[in-house]
């Protein structure tokens, strides 16, 4: 199997599993945005790529991981072994688990120091654990229950935990995992098929639907630049997306910009709405694999602006992307709170999306250090 798997000049090897930084670099730098767009009424959200097309940096990030993945776990399968590389996938569902329960702790100590336990509580949809805790802390031990800015992290839960069977089905036939993927994606698009969530509705990311991201994922790590290079290389392929990209470009702009709502025909906007982000609506998937297709002519793999400081600044984050996302909830409130109750001007929001995007790079670089040193030496747990 691992000789489906890229060996590629801006990898490098960690604990045996080849790492392609441009992979971390890309999820950094969507860490980074995801810090800015969870900030409500931040002007600097017009540096994402939230205003500027369908998807944004969630579809990267969710790709990132099932690519991630396969390289992590398939490429050590031969050497390692079924029982070896599910107890592996386990032990990160667990990690993934106890981050998403951890977080929620330290997210309603901050909630309450800044608001008494009485403000912020609809912002944060934190009303119904401060108004009944017992069963918001069952509902959020069983992935239930997630306050603004946490839901990502049950749907990665049950993709990870998911994972080994994928990686079967893909050894079987990848084809065949694929397109079941697909069918399930359809599926959700045409009858809506749905985790549940507490206190009514479903997870507002979806997993029904965001696995064939993930999965997609994992299938290009596994044979997806053999199969794809002809279509990537090709000039009707890169056309093609840089229209269907200036077409997204517009229809987002129409939603800021009154006079260009004028120039959307009615038959378009039919088609194209509602434009649902749980579900993955199939716009904000073509959008992602055309802005895929369009960074893979741009990013060779030996990129040379990957050793450049503000590269590394992103790979560092990207290295510890648990950890750096979970901070990242934490000072996006924070980020809010001060922008609610001190100062909303541009300039306070410029210094609280630099000061926050500062303290990620200072963790994640104290992170990989803490790692690099805990490797020297037996682990005692």
């Amino acid at each position: 199997m691992t000789d489906h798997l890229p060996a590629t000049a801006a990898a490098v090897d960690i604990d045996g599993d080849r790492r392609d930084l441009r992979l971390d670099a890309c999820r950094g730098l969507a860490l980074w945005f995801i810090f800015i767009d969870h900030i409500p009424d931040n002007a600097i959200a017009w540096l994402t790529l939230r205003n500027y097309g369908f998807s944004d940096t969630t579809e990267v990030f969710v790709f990132v991981s099932g690519y991630t993945c396969m390289l992590a776990y398939g490429g050590a399968l031969r050497e390692q072994g079924w029982a070896t590389i599910v107890a592996r996938g386990l032990r990160r569902v667990w990690e993934i688990y106890a981050a998403f329960l951890l977080l929620l702790i330290a997210y309603f100590v901050l909630i309450w120091l800044a608001g008494g336990g009485s403000r912020y509580l609809d912002e944060t949809n934190t009303k119904f654990f401060f108004e009944n805790p017992g069963a918001a802390l069952i509902h959020a031990a069983i992935l239930q229950y997630t306050p603004v800015n946490t839901d990502i992290l049950p749907t990665f839960v049950l993709l990870h935990l998911a994972f080994p069977a994928l990686l079967w089905l893909m050894i079987g036939s990848s084809a065949v995992a694929l397109a079941m993927s697909f069918v399930l994606y359809l599926m959700v698009q045409i009858f809506s098929w749905h985790v549940p969530a507490w206190p009514s509705g479903e997870l507002y990311f979806n997993p029904l639907a965001w696995q064939v991201l993930f999965v997609f994922g994992a299938w290009y790590a596994y044979e997806g630049p053999g199969r794809l290079k002809t279509m990537l290389q090709s000039r009707a392929v890169l056309a093609l997306a840089v229209l269907y990209l200036a077409f997204s470009l517009v229809i987002t702009l129409s939603w800021q910009i009154e006079a260009l709502k004028a120039f959307i025909p009615d038959v378009v906007s039919k088609a194209i709405y509602p434009i649902y982000k749980s579900h993955l609506a199939p716009v904000r998937l073509l959008h992602f694999l055309a802005l895929a297709a369009l960074v893979s002519r741009l990013t060779p793999l030996d990129w040379h602006w990957l050793m450049r400081p503000w590269m590394t600044a992103m790979i560092r984050c990207g290295e510890n992307s648990l950890s750096i996302y979970c901070l990242s909830v934490l000072l996006s409130f924070v980020g809010f709170v001060i922008l609610t109750d001190l100062s909303n001007t541009l300039a306070m929001q410029a210094a609280v999306s630099m000061v926050g995007i500062v303290l990620m790079i200072a963790a994640a670089t104290v992170a990989t250090w803490e790692a690099k040193q805990d490797r020297r030496g037996p682990k005692l747990f």
